[in-house]
């Protein structure tokens, strides 16, 4: 079979790591990467070294799904030991640049009291010098902007950390990935490339165009002893694969989570990608099989693990033709630039788009919503909703907005007039702030404001609120989590109690009494417009 042509088996899971654990885009830039490894992957190593029976326990309860728990049991402590050894040495210069950024967050805490910053400058710690800006807001409060073009070209950025990990998936149910590195396990091949690798597009490619196994083999340097593996993830049977919309007018399609395929005959646009493999699942829904050989445009909401996922982008990367990303606040810790990741991990085509800001596309447009909310008050900005008009209609990606103020609504209404549709998410409860973002903190934060400060969406009464300012024709929720095949992202398990159920519930039969067709959208749903 090695000079035959052949495709990529549609059921080829394909995990991005960087230093052996599950990659997202807090993992990339030094800053945030070094916080990540420093507070939560050594920290997480390091209890289940001391105590690997307080994870075993953990992980067979379905409340601690989610949770800083390894996956593992103790038979794997000699290797975890060794991960955690390797890492400390390897990544010694990013568990240094980490305690940098806390020493100088303390320094400016302590010492900037609204006089010149310019003498901190001289006492900064070695690792940051020449690589942060420190600033005052109007309020004579400090922080510190990372200039982060000049972080990703120095010694803290290391593309030989990344790596994807090549494995079959037959089934929903895969762990939560966050918490466990990847140790070496039978029927996992390890392809030591950087993200943006070339070599990964050819590979991809080939789940629908068969290109000779010999050809792609030299390309990734298979060594041998991997040959057979690696040869087993190929077949010579042509897959169905999708073809694009040649309709009149707008196709919509739903693939689980935010991900949402808008289509007319000229162009195509697709949101927060997030795709299922294809394993002869018993469910309805779409796949990679089912998507365009070429889409247009992808849009991306917000910088969060389960709306950015590197594993389905890099997969499409070579189909892609541009991405569509939220602007960014400019160098702070907790919002890091999305088109810089995005460059820096092999995408060429990255535009960024401000609040209320539009893109022309054949068709129609892209533009800008802002969105509050779902980030547990920290001065994010990158993040928007999106207004697509195609065809002369007009769709609404609202994400996870939480409709905390609704004159943004009626602001928003007053420019763009009624809607054909609106998406919106309504994960009403949410983790609190230490959840993701907790390696970040500097300092501790009092439990009751961090429950507080939650990773919500609206609720029934805030998303109707939404609705009667926004006028739609139908609105659907989304965005929920709760696809069966979405539990190693999202680490959810609602029953009909669960309090998002219930307000999402509420909320489809306020739409209905107002005469609006509504839906909770759960795994497929295709509409035409």
């Amino acid at each position: 079979m090695t000079s035959d042509n052949v495709f990529l088996k549609q059921n080829v899971l394909a995990e991005p790591l960087i230093n052996h654990w599950y990659a997202w885009p807090y993992l990339v830039p030094p800053a945030t990467g070094s916080m990540f490894l420093a507070n939560s992957h050594i920290r997480i190593m390091e209890s289940f070294v001391a105590s690997p029976q307080v994870h075993v326990a953990a992980v067979k309860n379905p409340a601690m799904i989610g949770g800083p728990f390894m996956n593992y049991d103790a038979s794997r402590i000699p290797e975890v030991k060794a991960l955690l050894e390797g890492t400390v040495r390897r990544q010694s210069h990013l568990i240094e640049l980490a305690g940098a950024i806390k020493a100088l967050d303390e320094m400016l805490n302590n010492e900037a009291d609204g006089h010149s910053l310019e003498s901190i400058y001289k006492k900064a710690p070695e690792p940051l010098k020449g690589y942060v800006e420190l600033v005052y807001d109007l309020n004579n409060h400090a922080s510190i902007r990372f200039i982060e073009g000049l972080l990703y070209k120095s010694r803290y950025y290391d593309e030989t950390s990344q790596s994807v990990e090549l494995s079959f998936i037959d089934r929903d149910d895969r762990s939560f990935v966050f918490s466990t590195p990847r140790l070496k396990q039978e029927g996992r091949l390890r392809l030591n490339v950087p993200f943006k690798s070339a070599s990964l597009d050819e590979l991809f490619k080939m789940k629908d165009a068969a290109q000779p196994l010999d050809h792609i083999k030299e390309r990734l340097e298979i060594a041998p002893a991997d040959e057979q593996l690696f040869t087993s993830l190929f077949t010579s049977d042509a897959p169905a694969i999708g073809s694009p919309y040649t309709g009149e007018g707008v196709r919509v399609r739903y693939y689980g989570h935010a991900c949402i395929l808008i289509e007319s005959r000229e162009t195509s646009v697709l949101i927060d990608p997030l795709i299922s493999y294809k394993y002869g699942s018993q469910d309805n829904r779409f796949t990679y099989a089912d998507l365009p050989p070429v889409i247009d445009h992808v849009l991306i909401t917000h910088n969060h693990q389960d709306h950015c996922l590197f594993e389905t982008l890099l997969q499409l990367r070579h189909r892609i033709k541009s991405i569509v990303v939220p602007r960014s606040g400019g160098g702070s810790l907790s919002d890091p630039s999305l088109k810089l990741i995005l460059n820096n991990i092999g995408f060429k085509n990255v535009m960024e788009i401000d609040e209320m800001e539009s893109i022309e596309i054949e068709g129609g447009s892209i533009t800008g919503v802002p969105f509050l909310g779902e980030h547990a008050d920290l001065n994010i900005r990158t993040k928007t909703a999106h207004l697509i008009t195609m065809k002369g209609k007009s769709m609404l990606c609202a994400a996870d907005s939480n409709n905390i103020e609704p004159m943004l609504y009626k602001h928003v209404h007053d420019i763009v007039g009624d809607l054909d549709i609106v998406f919106l998410g309504m994960e009403c409860v949410g983790g609190p702030l230490s959840w993701l973002y907790g390696p970040l903190l500097t300092r501790p934060l009092a439990r009751r404001m961090d429950q507080s400060r939650r990773f919500d969406g609206s609720d029934c009464e805030k998303a109707l609120l939404l609705i009667d300012q926004l006028k739609p024709k139908q609105s659907y929720v989304y965005a929920m989590g709760h696809e069966p095949w979405l539990a190693y992202l999202t680490s959810i398990n609602y029953t009909e109690e669960s309090r998002q159920i219930v307000e999402s519930n509420k909320f489809v039969e306020g739409c209905k009494s107002r005469n609006l067709v509504s839906e909770r959208l759960y795994c497929s749903k295709e509409l035409f417009l």
